[in-house]
């Protein structure tokens, strides 16, 4: 079973503000609550080191990550892929008017049994602290 799951957010703040938080790939990892550690590699590829609360995982995963597609500051797609799950990252941004709608898409394809309802139920609370690390990057940026 594959679960995708969307998210939608309008955020006040130009296009390119946005893109330089959601493009960093690690940016995108540290809000994540089952990231336990982020690597960056020389090649461009990064690897989300990931614990995930399952019965058979009983130990860190390594999630090898390279971009596939990368459109700034309007679109970016990351895929992830492991021994326990394949992971696709979409974040798609528009502009109008001052604010800027940013789509945040995953799709997980588990390995193991549990992967994707783990995901379907987590990922509210995903949503919510990139959303809210996003929030903070700004404050930072506008110096509040």
């Amino acid at each position: 079973m594959v679960v995708r799951v969307e998210r939608v957010v309008e955020v006040p703040a130009p296009r390119e503000t946005v893109w330089e938080f959601i493009a960093d790939p690690e940016r995108r990892a540290n809000p994540i609550s089952v990231v336990d550690r982020f690597e960056g590699r020389d090649d461009g590829t990064h690897v989300w080191h990931v614990s995930l609360p399952l019965p058979l995982v009983d130990r860190t995963i390594a999630i090898e990550t390279e971009e596939h597609t990368r459109d700034p500051p309007a679109y970016v797609e990351f895929v992830g892929t492991s021994k326990v799950l394949r992971v696709i990252g979409e974040h798609t941004l528009v502009e109008a008017d001052g604010i800027t709608t940013l789509t945040n898409r995953f799709t997980v394809d588990g390995k193991v049994p549990g992967v994707e309802r783990f995901f379907k139920r987590q990922m509210d609370t995903e949503f919510d602290n990139l959303e809210r690390a996003l929030q903070e990057y700004l404050a930072a940026q506008n110096g509040t």
